[in-house]
């Protein structure tokens, strides 16, 4: 049991199974289960026992065949099913009742096909359930130990991306798996295992990464999503990872309603908010990218070094042009380079021409391609140079026995030394020095803007890490408690709010004109909003159920029947439980919207913006899951545009940001103590009022899943 509550299975004998067997094994050329048999033995170097089963044959591939598993001597610890879908529910039934801890099911045809197939994944679910197998599939290509020498897959690409390595791979396709390892091994950079899951009918993405996170020879773990199927899960997983040191690079599927169409028709998976997803994947630390390209990037140079957070860069180039283009990038990225030390510009001076710059980018002019010596020298003091964390080398051209040369030097410096040498290969003919750099570990990238992007992933990975609470656990709610989802009326919300201790304006609820002019007269002030109360009503604008601006008892009284008119002409009269009359907020105030919802997925998520119709229109808002701490929530604060606007743009008025940030956090744990019942709270607009004032909740609109007679 992880320390969140969520249950993994120990994974070791499916991933290093002593023993396995294959169900529907065959030695027909180029058939899935013949090519499962040829990886098996031919190009793995694993030395456990194999036995087949396939009731129609006596022998495939020189071996005996059983007839079923039920016949099996001893019980193995992975059954690989690759029979017609027909038949995969009663081979898994067998599976489980001779007691076989896991079966990979190469099989497709199930959920990815519409209803019926997800009822199948059902039956999967209910064997599981019964007997204790677990399910690696269905609709997959098989699980690859590669650190190992171990291929469970029918792919006869198998055979050739064999290359080790630190990273980890976790996905719910193949296709996109295999594009990452090719890519990578072309780097120079090995996968050591690869999981493939598929539909996912019981075994999900998150049990294989959180295999990967206590597994010794993975340092980084790259995942790509289609969808996440179960929240919390997913981010136990991610926080074990975070114990451990080790990254998360993540790329999702399914951002538009055309990739989420893609994504379910593919492995039957649900997309989910991408808004959602890239803000839990920030709060976990999970590096998201966009493309199988820059995961490489990210992913090679993650596995190089663990960053802190506080790198810096030195440029060192041969060429002035390509050194300004990295230079520029990296201050258009919000990175920072390196000042290089007295003692590091003096070791450069020695070598380089009189004319050659000193400082950073290390420039090292044309001399370098006559001079060996140069070169090594220079690359050298770069790379010890103690206020350079990150080395990034600029090649525009192949310029063969030169780049050779350099290649040679970058290799031989990097020996030893804990900064890495990014090598960036600008040109699309490769050569010999490319070649040297792939063989050499530099892993080098193609452009200048995706190494410094991969750069600047690679030190907000190790800034997350550096700043990260260990002790916060989401709180991971995503199904609602039995009953009827209602809303709640203004009035009645705003009391909750105030007994939960945040700031609303008093007010009374009135069922007459009269009622109206009466507590118009005892409010004290001079001006009164007057709004419909209705539980039925979300936007009262929208109906005319919002009067503003009531400076006396006769306007009050003519704005109750403007309200009852208006609201009438929309709504059935009997959804109209009052008028609200409360006291309007002097300005000067800013507009701020907090909202907390029940993500189907991840549960309660928080989303702070710009409020009124401004976030709607600028779409400035931050997000994070329940519970908000302190700190959580003055970073929300902090990373919106807004933020200027609220602590004094330009010596304008600075407004209450530590109320702001203390309601949102006493918001936070009112609807973590309901969290059961609490669909949605919306509070827009929450007036921010100048420093030292305090902020209000101006409207609040509270949905709730409770039963009868439940007790806020």
């Amino acid at each position: 049991m992880d320390r969140e509550g969520t249950v993994f299975q120990d994974l070791s004998h499916l991933v290093l199974p002593r023993s396995i067997v294959v169900v529907g094994a065959s030695d027909k050329p180029d058939s899935i289960g013949a090519r499962t048999i040829e990886n098996l033995t031919t190009y793995s170097t694993w030395k456990g026992e194999l036995t087949l089963v396939n009731p129609g044959r006596q022998t495939a591939a020189g071996m005996p065949c059983l007839p079923s598993v039920l016949d099996l001597k001893t019980v193995p610890d992975v059954a690989i099913v690759s029979v017609r879908a027909e038949h995969v529910v009663q081979s898994l039934n067998e599976c489980g009742e001779r007691g076989i801890p896991f079966a990979i099911v190469f099989t497709s045809g199930f959920g990815e096909m519409g209803e019926a197939g997800h009822a199948v994944e059902a039956q999967m679910r209910e064997i599981v359930a019964r007997t204790g197998l677990r399910i690696y599939g269905p609709n997959c290509p098989g699980l690859n130990n590669i650190n190992a020498g171990l291929g469970m897959s029918f792919s006869p690409a198998y055979r050739i991306d064999r290359m080790p390595g630190p990273i980890g791979v976790a996905t719910q396709g193949g296709g996109v798996g295999r594009s990452f390892m090719q890519s990578a091994m072309a780097r120079g950079v090995g996968t050591g295992l690869w999981f493939s899951g598929g539909n996912e009918a019981d075994l999900q993405v998150s049990d294989y990464i959180h295999y990967m996170a206590d597994a010794d020879d993975i340092r980084v773990i790259y995942t790509v999503l289609e969808g996440v199927r179960d929240g919390p899960r997913f981010m136990a997983a991610a926080l074990q990872a975070a114990r451990r040191g080790k990254p998360i690079v993540a790329l999702k599927v399914g951002k538009s309603d055309y990739g989420a169409k893609a994504a379910a028709s593919h492995t039957a998976a649900i997309a989910g908010s991408a808004e959602i997803n890239s803000a839990v994947f920030r709060e976990l630390g999970v590096v998201e990218v966009d493309d199988i390209g820059e995961a490489v990037d990210v992913a090679t140079l993650l596995a190089r070094g663990q960053p802190t957070g506080r790198e810096k860069i030195a440029v060192y180039c041969f060429s002035g042009g390509s050194g300004a283009l990295t230079s520029d990038r990296i201050g258009i990225e919000g990175l920072e380079m390196s000042e290089l030390a007295p003692a590091t510009l003096d070791k450069l001076k020695k070598v380089l021409p009189p004319y050659a710059p000193l400082g950073n980018p290390v420039d090292v002019t044309g001399e370098v391609l006559a001079d060996a010596n140069i070169a090594h020298a220079t690359i050298e003091a770069t790379v010890k140079d103690p206020n350079t964390q990150v080395v990034l080398v600029p090649i525009p051209v192949e310029y063969g026995k030169t780049t050779q040369l350099l290649a040679e030097c970058m290799v031989k410096a990097q020996v030893g030394e804990k900064t890495p040498i990014v090598p960036i290969w600008m040109s699309d003919r490769e050569g010999e020095g490319h070649r040297l750099m792939v063989e050499g570990g530099l892993a080098p990238i193609r452009s200048v803007r995706n190494a410094v992007l991969a750069v600047k992933r690679h030190v907000g990975y190790g800034r997350w890490l550096a700043g990260r609470d260990a002790a916060w656990q989401p709180l991971g709610q995503p199904q609602a408690a039995p009953g009827e989802r209602t809303a709640m009326s203004e009035a009645a919300a705003k009391k909750l709010l105030q007994a939960a201790g945040v700031n609303a304006p008093v007010g009374t609820v009135v069922h007459s004109a009269a009622e109206a002019a009466d507590a118009f007269a005892q409010m004290a002030s001079n001006r009164v909003a007057m709004k419909v109360v209705s539980a039925q009503i979300t936007h009262k604008t929208d109906v005319g159920g919002v009067q503003l601006g009531i400076e006396s008892a006769s306007q009050a009284e003519a704005a109750f029947e403007a309200i009852r008119q208006n609201v009438s002409a929309h709504h059935h009269p009997s959804v109209i439980e009052g008028v609200l009359v409360e006291p309007m907020l002097d300005k000067p105030f800013v507009e701020a919207v907090v909202g907390i919802h029940r993500d189907s997925v991840f549960g309660h998520v928080c989303t702070f913006g710009l409020g009124g119709v401004s976030i709607e229109l600028f779409k400035d808002v931050s997000r994070r899951l329940l519970p908000l701490t302190p700190a959580s929530a003055r970073a929300m604060v902090m990373e919106t545009r807004c933020h200027d606007l609220l602590v004094g743009h330009r010596g304008q008025t600075a407004f209450d940001v530590d109320a702001l940030v203390q309601t949102l956090v006493r918001l936070s744990d009112f609807v973590v103590q309901h969290a059961e019942q609490i669909e949605e709270l919306e509070i827009n607009p929450l007036a921010v009022r100048p420093q030292g004032q305090g902020v209000a909740a101006l409207d609040a609109v509270l949905t709730h899943s409770s039963k009868e007679n439940f007790k806020w």
